[in-house]
């Protein structure tokens, strides 16, 4: 059931593991808990992107995404990508432990010990960490934002909100950047009902305004409107200090879309220090 319900949260387009590894090293780093893979700048002590596979994914399939990767390489950025833990029943498949009553790995936890390897073992800015993911993986990062606002300086997801029931309240202030196709037919903006009413996604609007009570916006309504390429952009910036919300829409379905990485760069520089 599970396999049916969430094998449509794949990351898509995963190609054979080029750059996946431990840095020079062959394969993932290794950790308590399970696995990641990173890839470093040539710049010290540079951020650092933690991005989450889809369902079914893996971390080898984001450092493989070259749109991805390149961009943040080019500026400086590292880029890390845990290893999911392999869901229950059979699927073999791996994900992230997000849906309210799962029990499974500590993923807050278990991202944490991640962080602090990578910091430790490749010199990383601890103060500039910034989570994100897609998909499947971008649910995860939406409930880590509302339990754990600042264990992390902004959050980035890509294609993935909240499940029904969706949180009644969530921790804020946060600095979020959510970014979403139009027409994404696997993860709609008004969300969907899966697995015979068993699971229920959220809409994405109603996200935000849950974001917009936890960060405290003085109003319903954006405070700026932008283009950015493809992206269509709404921001919440007259919020609690420290409180910041943008919403990315772009004229495509379930991807990571061309431009997105630079995009998320320059978003996060323009907020300064958290």
């Amino acid at each position: 059931m599970i396999r049916s319900v969430f094998a449509v949260l794949a990351l898509a387009g995963s190609a054979t593991a080029v750059l996946a590894g431990c840095a020079d090293e062959t394969g993932p780093c290794e950790i308590a808990g399970g696995s990641y893979h990173i890839v470093l700048p040539k710049a010290e002590h540079p951020p650092v992107l933690v991005f989450l596979h889809g369902h079914g994914g893996e971390g080898a399939g984001p450092i493989n995404n070259e749109r991805l990767v390149a961009p943040l390489q080019a500026r400086g950025w590292a880029v890390i990508a845990p290893d999911g833990a392999i869901r229950p029943a059979g699927t073999g498949k791996r994900s992230w432990n997000f849906f309210p009553g799962w029990e499974g790995r500590d993923e807050a936890a278990f991202l944490n010990a991640v962080t602090e390897d990578a910091v430790a073992r490749f010199g990383l800015d601890q103060n500039r960490v910034v989570l994100g993911g897609f998909s499947a993986g971008a649910f995860m990062v939406n409930y880590l934002a509302c339990a754990t606002p600042d264990a992390y300086s902004a959050y980035v997801p890509v294609s993935g909100g909240f499940w029904r029931p969706q949180p009644e309240v969530c921790n804020g202030p946060v600095r979020l950047l959510h970014t979403h196709g139009w027409s994404d037919p696997v993860v709609p903006l008004e969300g969907r009902i899966l697995g015979a009413d068993r699971f229920q996604q959220g809409d994405i609007f109603a996200g935000l305004e849950i974001w917009r009570i936890a960060n405290g916006c003085l109003d319903h309504k954006p405070d700026s409107y932008s283009l950015t390429g493809p992206f269509q952009r709404r921001a919440w910036t007259s919020c609690d200090p420290g409180g910041v919300i943008e919403f990315a829409l772009f004229p495509g379905g379930h991807m990571v879309p061309e431009g997105w990485a630079d995009m998320m760069i320059d978003w996060y520089e323009a907020l300064g220090d958290p």
